[in-house]
């Protein structure tokens, strides 16, 4: 999971600052709303982070301005899942609004936020290094030669000057050519990657590169079979004897003996292409107790049950209908009983 933090996020249609904002808002919820409206985008929010810089209020009352703060319209809590692959994980944004805006806004702000995040490609293999999502926290993000106190990008090589092929005499004898390199070494497969990684792992299972380009065709039929690198590794150096006299035999064996079965699968991919993209969404969350739901299931940002046991503007929970009634006919009852004296 990522870092949790709920970083900022500003929505759109806000108006310009002024000192008269959040002027009808509780003393409190306007300290608190006046702080987070200054800090910078993507900078954390999380109610720890929130009270550790607001020494006037605990992690309670904060806790409890940016649940009032979600009714009165200014923020809204979602989690988004970014990623491809395995790298797959959950980020938290706040949707900070200076002005406030009323549920149906704020539903209509986040289906297309939805759309949009969901319409966009996610990033491949190759572009994984060059691109980070743009719902990753700030302090996430590889630094860039851009941002600010990050060394200068490094200057561009200088162009190579054209080399002239020297004449050669025509008694001179040729030169041999150089041996082609193995195809393992040339263009290293994953399998054969995984039993390089094993002397590595282990330092009972040293293989040469001629080891490795043996045994390459029978950990390909594992990666076929759908298992990981990582699985195939594990497979092979667990439960090591302390000592392997012949670690090409062993490995060997191994393989032979420990291969998964094979899955039928409806489109079986070849090992090292990467799956289908991920499913991009975000989902908006309760703001007092974090329940994941769709904007339409949580109108002021909160769910069912943080609406019906807390009032919007205080820390109390309400008197339940029927503890009310009791009370009302008990107080009768005594009023009636001290007439009677």
């Amino acid at each position: 999971m990522a870092k949790p933090g709920y970083g900022k996020r500003s929505a759109p249609d806000q108006l310009p600052r002024t000192r008269a904002d959040f002027g009808l808002l509780p003393a409190r919820e306007r300290y608190v709303a006046g702080f987070v409206d200054h800090l910078p985008e993507g900078a954390a929010m999380s109610v720890k982070q929130l009270a550790k810089q607001l020494p006037l209020y605990g992690q309670q009352a904060i806790s409890s301005a940016l649940t009032a703060l979600s009714v009165a319209g200014h923020l809204r809590r979602v989690r988004c899942a970014v990623g491809a692959g395995d790298e797959t994980r959950w980020v938290f944004r706040t949707f900070w609004s200076r002005t406030a805006h009323d549920n149906e806004w704020w539903k209509a702000y986040l289906t297309a936020e939805h759309a949009a995040h969901a319409a966009s490609p996610a990033p491949d293999a190759s572009a994984a290094d060059s691109a980070t999502p743009p719902w990753v926290p700030a302090d996430e993000r590889p630094p860039t030669p851009e941002d600010p106190g990050t060394e200068q990008a490094a200057p561009r090589p200088a162009a190579v000057p054209h080399q002239r092929t020297p004449v050669q005499a025509p008694d001179a004898e040729p030169v041999p050519l150089a041996p082609a390199p193995h195809p393992s070494e040339a263009d290293p497969s994953l399998a054969y990657l995984a039993l390089a990684r094993l002397g590595h792992e282990d330092r009972r299972l040293p293989l040469s590169a001629d080891d490795c380009a043996d045994l390459e065709p029978q950990a390909a039929e594992w990666l076929t079979r759908g298992v990981s690198v990582d699985y195939l590794i594990s497979a092979l150096t667990a439960g090591l004897p302390a000592q392997v006299d012949t670690p090409l035999g062993f490995v060997r064996r191994r393989l032979t003996d420990k291969i998964p079965p094979r899955i039928p699968t409806t489109a079986s991919a070849s090992p090292g292409t990467p799956g289908p993209a991920p499913t991009r969404r975000i989902l908006m969350e309760c703001t007092d107790c974090g329940r994941p739901g769709q904007p339409e299931a949580l109108p002021d940002g909160l769910c069912r049950p943080c609406r019906t046991t807390h009032r919007p503007d205080t820390d109390q929970a309400p008197v339940p209908p029927t503890e009310a009634a009791e009370i009302k006919a008990r107080m009768t009852n005594l009023r009636g009983l001290l007439k009677s004296v």
